[in-house]
């Protein structure tokens, strides 16, 4: 399961016009399930996600995670997007192949169990729609922009 985490000002999630999801400062994550994925690393990488110290400290120094801002008492906010396409293989051409995406039953299920161990862990996650035409917008914070992946254990 990879994820590519923008930490933001503000970002926001249209369908059709209609404002579906917001945040204010925190993290944008992209989440994409691959074929073999499995639910235990949609809570590695969660958990990776929750402790990710990419916010600055009193001195500037990146050593807060998303659960260590404090606005009237809640923690930074939390945008999760479906996106398949972080699966994108562009090695054998000018098209992408998404071999490596997984099928889109298992993709909505990954992407649903991520969103509800979010929610049971953290205080403010708001998301798109999985497999819909979305408008993201945000405003990068930096820009700090970081990929991840985590992988099943051999």
């Amino acid at each position: 399961m990879q994820a590519l985490i923008q930490r933001v000002r503000r970002a926001s999630v249209t369908i059709d016009g209609a404002l579906v999801g917001q945040i204010g400062a925190g993290l944008l994550v992209l989440v994409c399930a691959e074929q073999g994925d499995t639910p235990a690393q949609a809570d590695k990488l969660l958990a990776k996600i929750l402790k990710l110290r990419i916010f600055s400290d009193a001195d500037g120094k990146m050593n807060r995670c998303v659960q260590d801002l404090d606005g009237a008492g809640s923690h930074g906010g939390l945008l999760v997007v479906s996106q398949f396409t972080l699966a994108a293989d562009t090695t054998g051409g000018n098209r992408p192949s998404f071999k490596n995406a997984a099928a889109p039953e298992l993709g909505r299920a990954l992407y649903d169990y991520f969103v509800q161990q979010a929610r049971a862990l953290h205080s403010e996650v708001a998301t798109g729609v999985f497999a819909a035409d979305m408008q993201v917008e945000l405003v990068n914070d930096g820009p700090v922009t970081i990929p991840m992946r985590v992988v099943a254990a051999s």
